[in-house]
């Protein structure tokens, strides 16, 4: 299983990367917001630079959405991120114009990322129109009581049926067992806030080995 990482801040994608496991990096207009320093003064150029500087961090799928809900308009703006780098990848919602677009950038080899997906007939639908990504979010499917989980074996059964080739990225993460299940149910990818993938690292028998350890390991003299 491939790991995202779930922001657009430059230096937890750097921290992801030193850690030798990050495949990609997934973008939306909250988690760029979360970055602007001066919202008065960031313009769609800022947008487009802070997604070049990504690119130039990652080496793989970088996802930048679209900021419009009419599939025209998506067209446009998605076709002007796809220049910024190689690896961009469009981010459209699932919509019916969300559709379209996505349609339109599958003719012409640009990638997609359907997100917003909340039901397995909408991922079906991304697959069909020719999304190379599809994004259900199962913590908000967790937060009104349905289990998120759920949807994502759903949509890995439908795929694997029909022999789609759209990989399945688990977004909306928020706790390891989350990325756990996700292995379990054999989805591609788990796009992971920098937060919760340190936590994949804790375990309390690993802090107490290492304390033993280096209490042991005294002494030796160097």
């Amino acid at each position: 299983m491939k790991f995202f990482i779930d922001t657009a801040n430059l230096d937890e994608i750097h921290a992801a990367r030193e850690l030798g496991v990050l495949d990609g990096v997934t973008t939306n207009p909250s988690l760029i917001a979360k970055i602007v320093g001066d919202p008065a003064n960031f313009t769609y150029q800022d947008f487009k630079d802070h997604i070049a500087r990504i690119c130039d961090i990652v080496d793989g799928p970088v996802s930048a959405e679209v900021t419009t809900l009419k599939a025209q308009e998506m067209i446009i703006e998605g076709e002007d991120l796809a220049a910024i780098h190689d690896n961009v990848v469009v981010k459209c919602p699932l919509t019916i114009d969300g559709l379209q677009a996505i349609r339109h950038f599958s003719e012409k080899g640009i990638k997609t990322n359907a997100t917003l997906v909340f039901s397995p007939n909408q991922a079906l639908l991304a697959a069909k129109a020719g999304a190379s990504y599809v994004s259900p979010f199962v913590g908000r499917l967790d937060d009104i009581s349905t289990e998120g989980m759920t949807l994502v074996e759903q949509i890995v059964t439908i795929y694997d049926n029909y022999g789609y080739m759209t990989e399945v990225i688990v977004a909306s993460v928020r706790h390891p067992q989350h990325v756990v299940d996700s292995a379990l149910i054999g989805a591609d990818i788990a796009t992971i806030p920098f937060s919760v993938i340190r936590q994949l690292v804790n375990h309390p028998l690993t802090d107490l080995g290492l304390k033993k350890f280096m209490e042991d390991a005294s002494v030796m003299k160097k």
